[in-house]
């Protein structure tokens, strides 16, 4: 079994003071994959830096308190690479994969873009590079008889099911028409050939939900937004036996305004 957990923990000091450190000690998963940490490793507390029982390794980004990745694993992985070979991108803190025993994990932070602006261009430039990287991956590893999990904030949703209020969204960044069109190349077997995991085990949900916006009464009234993404290899997510968005009881109790989303794979 391989349980792997992602979340989106907008800002690791601050999260560490409301509540990770505690969560962190009480997952029973075996990889634990981190987006938007930004800080440098010197600036993250040692209980969260190198917690007992885990291997980390953390991705910062180049412009400092932005974006930055991280993976923590509990056995040591048996490769890191931070990136995927793009110029414009490799030092932005928002790609960082390990290699384990049969499989690739990686941690994703896509950009979330900002429609009509630069930040979109931005958002266009590393979703065109990155699906090049997804296919070659992905013929690599099955070169290789290893399976290929890139997990993360991947700031788009897919379908309606995906977003509470599509029907508003419909021009903002995160379920503009290319995105998701793009997304779709991700998941059809005549582009990248992956799977949307979670959807996968859950057809026809709403949801389920792991983004809420920090305005208004969002959390409260389950107004969310899907974007915490397990995508498999389709024989890894052939594997998947659960999937649970671990969405806190209260307002209060929220360390993030992401929930983390965790999969259990078979063996």
């Amino acid at each position: 079994m391989l349980s792997v957990t992602s979340v989106n923990v907008n800002g690791i000091r601050a999260a560490a003071k409301k509540g990770f450190v505690p969560w962190l000690a009480g997952t029973e998963s075996d990889v634990v994959c981190l987006q938007e940490v930004r800080a440098e490793e010197a600036q993250i507390p040692e209980e969260v830096r190198a917690p007992e029982g885990w291997h980390t390794v953390f991705a910062p980004a180049a412009a400092k308190g932005r974006a930055g990745v991280a993976v923590y694993t509990r056995r040591a992985p048996e490769r890191v690479q931070v990136g995927f070979g793009s110029e414009e991108f490799d030092t932005s803190g928002r790609y960082l994969e390990v290699d384990l025993p049969g499989v690739t994990v990686a941690s994703l932070y896509l950009p979330s873009g900002e429609a009509g602006t630069e930040k979109q261009d931005e958002k266009y430039r590393f979703m065109a590079e990155f699906l090049e990287y997804l296919t070659a991956l992905r013929a690599r590893a099955a070169a290789d008889g290893r399976e290929v999990l890139v997990v993360g904030d991947w700031n788009i949703c897919h379908r309606e099911a995906d977003l509470k209020n599509w029907k508003t969204n419909r021009k903002n960044a995160g379920f503009l028409p290319e995105e998701r069109e793009w997304l779709g190349q991700v998941y059809d077997e005549a582009g990248a050939g992956y799977v949307d995991v979670v959807r996968s085990l859950n057809p026809e949900a709403e949801g389920p939900y792991s983004w809420w916006s920090y305005r208004g009464r969002a959390f409260d009234n389950d107004a969310g937004w899907r974007i915490d993404l397990h995508v498999a290899t389709p024989g890894l997510a052939a594997r998947a036996v659960k999937a649970v968005v671990e969405r806190a009881e209260t307002h209060p109790e929220r360390w993030s305004d992401h929930a983390p989303v965790t999969v259990v794979y078979g063996p």
